[in-house]
């Protein structure tokens, strides 16, 4: 039961990751029709992302009612993941489903209110540290692109693929 709640709640981050590129790329930040996964599709920054997703079975949980906030790897952050180490995730669903939820939180947390914050619990039960003394940073990672809107919740686009304890 855990396990599905994770996967969905990768699956979250994998559609707010698309749909924060979907609006960064049309120059916009206004409100979106489509959802999180949809948006994500959309944005074409994400493939990895939505893959992930779908491996874990979350895509159906990413377009539930939420909302949901995912701070969302693009491509490029996946891609500066060791050698294997996305094969391997991608072979163990659990694993997988860990690492996808780790960047999803329950709610809508728009960049205003992320900057106020020291850490968020993630929906796969461990909290994300959160920096904003020099940009900001979640994990570590760079938010690079913020409030891209989804029907059911708010995407961050991140710059590296951030890992549970």
């Amino acid at each position: 039961m855990k396990t599905k709640g994770m996967a969905k709640w990768m699956l979250v981050l994998v559609a707010c990751s698309v749909a924060l590129s979907a609006v960064v790329m049309a120059g916009s930040h206004a409100k979106q029709e489509k959802d999180i996964v949809d948006t994500a599709v959309a944005a074409g920054d994400f493939e990895t992302l939505v893959a992930a997703v779908q491996a874990a079975g979350l895509v159906e949980v990413l377009k539930g009612d939420g909302p949901f906030t995912v701070f969302a790897p693009n491509d490029e952050a996946f891609a500066k993941l060791p050698e294997g180490t996305l094969d391997a995730l991608l072979a163990d669903p659990e694993a997988l489903t860990a690492v996808l939820t780790y960047h999803v939180v329950a709610g809508r947390v728009m960049a205003a209110d992320v900057v106020k914050l020291t850490s968020a619990t993630t929906v796969q039960g461990q909290d994300v540290r959160i920096d904003a003394s020099s940009g900001v940073k979640v994990d570590g990672a760079n938010v690079i692109a913020t409030d891209v809107i989804a029907s059911n919740g708010v995407i961050h686009v991140i710059d590296t693929v951030i890992l549970p304890n």
